[in-house]
């Protein structure tokens, strides 16, 4: 720390609120009016922590109530991508974007000295203007990324201009983006030298070396000490891209 005082920044939390569309997902937005930042600009439902008692998923069920009128439970909210975003006139903050399908009550506006509309958009069709950090969260998440650094600059308009698109995506680490689709999502580590971790596959049953098939049992009626030979001369291998996790024999 180069300074005598900790640096810190305010942590907003921001809702993709989903629905199936007539051409694919729409997102839910709302305009900003009245005296506050980004009048006229569209934006997602968002707010801030009342305070240190409140965690972001609170505070996400909470502004989606007092904003839209909807009733989320906890269990419905699902984490999106994190965005680090400086505004043009210096000030940044942490903005955490989560993913929501499912909750109680239709949208509406209920804060109408801040807001005076609210609607459901295609992704290919977002309206303008639209607030260029709440569209960064939003290019982050249709990129399938986890977190973007979004730094404006002095003299940046506040409204998302192609043109001075400042949207930096963060690289996911290869084994989670592997994971997103539904493959390997890790291997056994080749220089512990111990036995492989690994996850239980929901449906399978047994535990498999990375989310794939489960280990196979050994035939009925062998005996203990042929079935601790086999295995003894079974070595765990990383799955190949897209394969099933196996145990295969060790070469002579």
């Amino acid at each position: 720390m180069s300074g005598t005082q900790r640096h810190t920044e305010p942590l907003d939390v921001h809702l993709i609120a989903l629905r199936d569309g007539a051409s694919g997902p729409e997102v839910l937005l709302s305009r900003r009016a009245g005296d506050v930042y980004a009048a006229g600009c569209w934006h997602l439902v968002s707010g801030h922590l009342d305070g240190p008692w409140e965690d972001m998923v609170a505070a996400l069920v909470r502004e989606a109530r007092e904003e839209s009128g909807v009733v989320i439970a906890r269990a419905d909210v699902r984490a999106a991508v994190t965005v680090h975003h400086r505004a043009p006139a210096g000030g940044a903050r942490l903005g955490v974007f989560f993913e929501v399908r499912r909750w109680e009550g239709t949208p509406q506006v209920m804060e109408p000295n801040v807001c005076d509309a609210m609607d459901w958009f295609s992704f290919d069709a977002l309206p303008e203007p639209m607030v260029a950090y709440c569209r960064a969260g939003l290019d982050t998440y249709r990129a399938h990324a986890r977190m973007g650094v979004h730094f404006q600059e002095p003299g940046d308009p506040i409204a998302y201009e192609p043109s001075v698109d400042r949207l930096v995506l963060v690289r996911n680490p290869p084994r989670a983006a592997r994971s997103r689709s539904g493959r390997c999502a890790r291997s056994p580590s080749r220089r512990s030298g111990g036995s492989p971790r690994g996850r239980t596959c929901p449906g399978r049953g047994r535990r498999a070396a990375c989310g794939g098939q489960p280990v196979p049992k050994a035939a009925s009626g062998t005996s203990r000490s042929t079935r601790r030979t086999a295995s003894t001369n079974a070595k765990w291998t990383p799955c190949a891209a897209g394969s099933p996790a196996s145990v295969r024999p060790r070469p002579a």
